[in-house]
């Protein structure tokens, strides 16, 4: 499944959310290297100004895929809700470029919460409200593996998934796998509002079935220690990227015991962390033609 169909339906209330997807591209034109004119087409990228029971609070750069659902994920992410009951509504308007939250009784301490910002190695956000390392001793992430046949046959999944980084190139994909079986993917300017909309996305899926523990996340953007915070936070113990993993994300995903995989192509892949956690099949890798050297990867 992915974005444009997020249909939810659950046993508990939910935020009345609007569905204002935006256009995923704009076409130009563009001189090649042969002086020739193209028309082209370039990811689409919008301010989208997030206020809080009436209060601005942050403006995000998106593809605007699924507004309401960032929106959501960016709360539940940087910690301000504790959980979607706290909702009422959502609501986007490309016109004005705004996306009106409405919560019950309020976020609470909500000046003092926001009012520390650590600057990120991210693109599409750059920033995140509060300390990095708060409550991460205290997440305790569920037991699970991966074959890796499994991680094999999600690599291949990512690589068949119609995308607009196919079209135009220019933006990050997240995805989060049950197995092979791909649940969501969602594309953006930023890895972060990418992850952003997938927390949002499971916390409108009905609860019986979205039980982190059988899941695995994959972004094709680097593991830092903020991606390896938001996985840890939304519950998921494995995650896989086609990039690498930063000094700090590595130490943050040993302590949690959160497995890290990275450079993750084809057949080739390295596991930075709680390897364990992943089932190797090394006869399914083939024989190498050559000795590779990190350089390589």
């Amino acid at each position: 499944m992915v974005l444009a169909d997020w249909p939810y339906a659950c046993h508990m209330p939910l935020p009345h959310l609007t569905q204002a997807r935006a256009p995923l591209t704009h076409e130009i034109a563009a001189v090649n290297e042969f002086g020739e004119t193209d028309a082209v087409s370039i990811p689409a990228e919008r301010p989208l100004t997030v206020y809080v029971d009436k209060r601005e609070l942050v403006t995000l750069m998106t593809l605007g895929a699924a507004p309401e659902l960032l929106v959501l994920g960016f709360l539940r992410n940087q910690r301000l809700v504790k959980s979607v009951e706290a909702i009422q509504s959502i609501t986007v308007d490309w016109e004005v470029g705004a996306a009106a939250v409405v919560t019950h009784h309020g976020i609470e301490n909500i000046e003092a919460k926001t009012a520390k910002k650590v600057v990120t190695t991210g693109c599409g956000q750059g920033s995140v409200f509060g300390g990095l390392m708060d409550e991460v001793d205290a997440i305790e992430l569920p037991e699970a593996t991966l074959t890796q046949a499994q991680l094999y046959g999600l690599v291949n999944a990512v690589r068949l998934q119609e995308s607009t980084y196919k079209s135009s190139g220019s933006v990050h994909g997240c995805a989060l796998f049950r197995g092979e079986e791909m649940l969501t993917f969602v594309e953006d300017v930023g890895r972060h509002n990418a992850i952003d909309t997938i927390a949002g996305w499971m916390w409108v899926q009905p609860a019986e079935c979205m039980s982190s523990a059988d899941k695995i996340f994959y972004t094709t953007g680097r593991l830092t220690s903020e991606m390896v915070i938001k996985s840890a936070q939304m519950g998921v113990p494995i995650v896989v990227s086609r990039s690498g993993i930063t000094q700090m994300g590595q130490q943050v995903a040993a302590q949690l015991g959160l497995c890290t995989i990275g450079r993750a192509t084809n057949k080739r892949f390295l596991c930075y962390s709680a390897p364990h956690r992943l089932l190797l099949q090394p006869e399914l890798a083939g024989s190498p033609l050559r000795q590779t050297t990190s350089a390589d990867r």
